[in-house]
C-alpha cells in the first residue's frame, strides 16, 4: 500500500470507526478526525502500513508506529461490509510478519468496551497489559504480542 491508497484508507478507516464511535458516544476518535494529510504522510514515513485489497478497491488496511524494539499496531480498519471475512485477520497477521528485526514486542490498544476486538486480538494471541484512558477520556486496554 502506498501514499496514493491514502483516500481509500481515510474512507475505509472512517466507515469501520463509526461503530466504535456510536458505541462510545465519541465522535471525534483520532481514526475519525486523522485529515487526508496526515494519512499520507504516515503512508511516506516508511513504517509498515498494508493494505487489502479486492479488485482496485482497498478493503482493509492497517498501518505502525515503530519506537526502538516496540511496533504499535494502528487503525486496523476493515470495511464494514466485509467485516468477520478474515480480512482483519491476516491484516493483523501480515503486519506483525512486516515488523523491523529490532522488534521484539508489537502493541495495540482498543476500548475496555469493545467486547468483540477484545476477543479478536486475544484469538490472536494478544495479551492485555494494561488499562489507560485515551486521549477523548475512553477508557481503553493495550494488548501486547512479543516477536519471536
Amino acid at each position: 500500500m502506498t501514499s496514493e491508497h491514502a483516500g481509500q484508507v481515510l474512507t475505509v478507516q472512517r466507515a469501520a470507526y463509526l461503530e466504535e464511535a456510536r458505541r462510545y458516544g465519541a465522535w471525534d476518535l483520532p481514526p475519525l478526525v486523522e485529515t487526508l494529510d496526515e494519512i499520507t504522510r504516515h503512508l511516506k514515513d516508511g513504517t509498515p502500513a498494508l493494505g487489502a485489497f479486492d479488485g482496485q478497491r482497498l478493503i482493509g488496511s492497517v498501518r505502525s508506529r515503530i519506537e526502538q524494539d516496540r511496533m504499535e499496531i494502528a487503525r486496523l480498519s476493515v470495511a464494514p461490509d466485509i467485516q468477520g471475512a478474515g480480512v482483519g485477520r491476516r491484516l493483523l497477521e501480515g503486519i506483525s510478519t512486516l515488523a523491523p528485526a529490532e522488534v521484539r514486542v508489537v502493541w495495540l490498544f482498543t476500548g475496555a468496551e469493545s467486547d468483540g476486538n477484545l476477543k479478536f486480538y486475544e484469538s490472536a494471541g494478544f495479551v492485555r497489559t494494561r488499562e489507560h484512558l485515551d486521549a477523548v477520556g475512553i477508557r481503553c486496554v493495550t494488548l501486547e504480542q512479543k516477536v519471536i
